[in-house]
């Protein structure tokens, strides 16, 4: 691999036009595509293979007057102290209040709070407004509109609060992205000390997001895709396409520094640090891609568009980042000129490394040991005690783990202040904690038979359940082969009672004439929960065994993969110990800008898994590879170690900082589900990078001597040499330098 590598990074160097142009004509393509071509964003999606969803799909074609799919919002209406709505006077308010939220001009129907929405006290009533269109499709006029009609009560004495997805705005990309992209400019330019230098990878990671967003863009037009699934790319893409071209540019300006020619380096750069970043790449597509596995349709579209990010990242990095070094020239070093360089992959034995491992001054200073030698001497020199130490405190971080809870966000997630937090607990107050997550039951009562006298067993048999407050009157379609019922729960639309009504409510198919179903949101809740837990699995079980084939590959050792699948464990539980402490907890859910604390976000173990596994892999490819490059060149495995960490460390701290940073641009948006999993990731790659990869990976690496490189010799008959260290390339003599080649580029 390495050689065609070498052989794509010279290339592009020496044809450096034609590669920028080529590439300047994709993204020209592409957005004229993405301007012509997109379509909106949805906000709903499916479960398939749930109950819930099954319910959901008979509901559309049974009741198709009903307007499936269209938007909500709950008005709540609360009289003043020592007053009840039915007084005159507030009785009159009401009805002004929902004549005019039926002038709406999306409003397909208005429910009459008076008749059949007060609470037995007479001090709580709400309105049930339905819209013709789903929520993303309402404007912002309409919700003017909602809002105009609550005011219009309030100023009639009641206090009126809003709820519901009606009110459920598309998130907006803010100020949190552009800070992270700022601060990976500021760690660029300190590592590198070249304005030039740090200008390439933020250069890269702009023309890469822009291709795959407008990629998405065009997908929009002909597939219904959520609207977090470009926040998600964006996201990756732009942390892993910095990250990539960062070891490029490093390994580019290493091979410069040690008196290569540019178009030699840039080819040995690719040849190296390029192969890591292939590798390293395809660990993270392999994590995205099994997404699919959950057969979620958002999480598939989510892995798959964050995929192409990816892809995206690493093709740039091979072939467009190498023909802007070759525009760069000189410049790529800075005023400085030729400075040592530490890069993943790089070259031992040349001009910039002295027999030990330590990197030299290549202008003829002396021996200078670098701050990630001194570390990893220091980790080495008391391994037990280090990995010991780190892997406990990893352990006590994801304590909190233990008391995971998985819910969707909806209006109890709100923040206190806001319109839809007072609605939802104005409700609770006035009719009861399961109100808001009422369940709706779907009786299908089949051919010939009459669905209102089934629905009448249902309702009856079902009133007889533990922790049902109420039974509504059966609804039945205009064909009389299928009713709708509306329980409310007693418990809270996230507690185990109301999960084991649901279930409870299901098992009475087997006794009762036709079939029963149960939907609503609180049952989507449930369902997706119980699904995802299913299939958690075999999700892992599809990264993890890819991860190890594809590392056993690339490092030609059993016990390498094994503890970088380990280490990646520990990540993942701490990771979750610190997202229960932020958002179930409220430890310091103030400064981070959590309004509210509850449940976990359902989507989020599934999605920070597959994320922080491809993540995670990327600093152990980069890491460990050059530790193996060392060992391979005859240096004993803890020197090997020593100098691969040495070599590493500057370039791989710089890069983990630059993903914090992106990834923590993302907490601050208003959306929970985006501010949740951006925090879950800084934190994962802070923890992983800096407790995991450069503490624990060194001190096992040293732990296991020559046995981290032990590989069966009928499996290393069998394994190809994809030669990522570039053996190959050492072992040839510097590719003649044409004048023709040098102009402009390598003076």
């Amino acid at each position: 691999m390495a050689t065609y590598l070498y052989r794509l990074g010279r290339f592009a160097f020496r044809r450096r036009a034609l590669v920028l142009t080529m590439w300047l004509a994709l993204l020209a393509v592409l957005g004229v595509g993405a301007a012509t071509l997109s379509g909106p964003t949805s906000e709903s999606f499916s479960i398939p293979g749930t109950e819930a969803q099954q319910a959901q799909d008979l509901l559309a074609d049974r009741f198709p007057q009903a307007g499936a799919g269209g938007a909500e919002a709950r008005v709540v209406f609360a009289a003043p102290a020592g007053e009840k709505l039915t007084d005159p006077e507030n009785r009159a308010a009401i009805e002004a209040t929902v004549a005019r939220l039926r002038t709406g001009a999306r409003v397909g129907a208005v429910t009459d709070p008076l008749r059949s929405g007060v609470n037995p006290g007479g001090t709580v009533a709400y309105a049930q407004v339905t819209y013709k269109v789903p929520a993303d499709a309402l404007t912002e006029k309409d919700r003017e509109a909602l809002a105009g009609a609550a005011e219009a009560g309030r100023a009639a004495g009641l206090t009126v609060e809003t709820g519901g997805d009606a009110l459920r705005e598309p998130a907006e990309q803010g100020i949190g992205e552009v800070i992270g992209f700022l601060v990976a400019a500021v760690v660029l330019l300190i590592t590198f000390g070249s304005l030039v230098a740090a200008g390439l990878p933020l250069v890269t990671a702009i023309l890469g997001v822009g291709a795959a967003m407008a990629g998405i863009q065009i997908v929009s037009g002909f597939v219904d895709l959520s609207s977090n699934t470009p926040t998600l790319a964006l996201m990756l893409g732009t942390a892993v396409a910095i990250d990539y071209a960062l070891f490029i540019v490093s390994r580019y300006r290493h091979e410069v520094a040690v008196g290569r020619a540019g178009i030699e380096a840039a080819g040995r750069a690719v040849g190296t640090a390029g192969s890591a970043v292939t590798f390293a790449g395809l660990t993270v597509i392999i994590a995205l891609a099994a997404l699919a596995v959950v057969n979620v349709p958002v999480l598939t579209q989510m892995g798959l568009a964050a995929v192409a990010a990816v892809a995206v990242a690493v093709l740039i990095a091979l072939t467009l980042l190498p023909a802007l070094l070759g525009f760069a020239g000189d410049r790529i070093t800075g005023k400085r000129g030729r400075t040592r360089e530490g890069s993943p992959g790089g070259s031992p034995g040349t001009a910039g490394d002295d027999r030990r491992g330590r990197t030299r001054d290549p202008e003829g200073g002396g021996v200078r040991p670098t701050a990630g030698r001194r570390w990893a001497r220091l980790v080495t020199r008391r391994p037990v005690l280090t990995l010991l130490g780190a892997t406990l405190a990893l352990l006590v971080i994801a304590i909190p783990a233990l008391d995971l809870r998985l819910g969707l966000p909806g209006d109890n997630m709100a923040g206190p202040q806001t319109t839809q937090r007072k609605a939802y607990d104005m409700l609770t107050a006035g009719f009861g904690p399961g109100f808001n997550g009422p369940l709706l039951v779907v009786v299908d009562a089949g051919p010939g038979a009459d669905a209102r006298a089934v629905a009448a067993e249902v309702s009856t048999a079902v009133t007889g359940l533990p922790d049902v407050a109420r039974v509504g009157p059966a609804t039945v379609n205009p064909a009389g082969d299928t009713a709708i019922l509306q329980v409310i729960p007693r418990s809270a639309p996230d507690s185990r009672e109301t999960t084991d009504l649901v279930h409870a409510i299901r098992d009475q198919d087997e006794a009762l004439r036709g079939e029963i179903f149960v939907t609503g949101t609180t049952a989507v809740n449930i369902d997706m929960s119980a699904k995802l837990g299913a299939a958690l699995g075999p999700y892992l079980a599809v990264i993890v065994i890819l991860a190890f084939l594809l590392l056993t590959l690339l490092f030609r050792a059993v016990l390498v993969p094994l503890k970088a699948i380990a280490g990646f464990l520990l990540s993942v539980a701490a990771t979750f110990g610190a997202v229960v402490a932020v958002f179930q907890w409220g430890w310091l859910a103030g400064p981070l800008g959590v309004e509210q604390t509850g449940p976990v976000v359902s989507l989020m173990p599934v999605i920070l898994i597959g994320i922080v596994f491809g993540l995670a892999m990327d600093y152990e490819v980069f890491l460990v590879s050059r530790m193996r490059e060392e060992h391979v060149q005859g240096a004993a495995p803890g020197q090997a170690v020593v100098n691969g960490f040495g070599h590493s460390a500057r370039v791989v701290t710089a890069a983990a900082i630059i993903m914090i940073s992106v990834f923590a641009g993302f907490v601050l948006s208003p959306d929970s589900m985006i501010k949740s999993i951006g925090f879950a990731l800084a934190a994962a790659i802070l923890l992983d990078a800096f407790v995991v990869r450069m503490t624990i990976v060194p001190a096992a690496m040293a732990l296991l001597g020559r046995r981290a490189w032990a590989l069966p010799r009928w499996l290393d008959r069998i394994l190809p040499d994809v030669d990522v260290e570039g053996d190959r390339l050492r072992a040839e003599p510097d590719a003649p330098r044409p004048e023709a080649e040098l102009v402009g580029a390598d003076r």
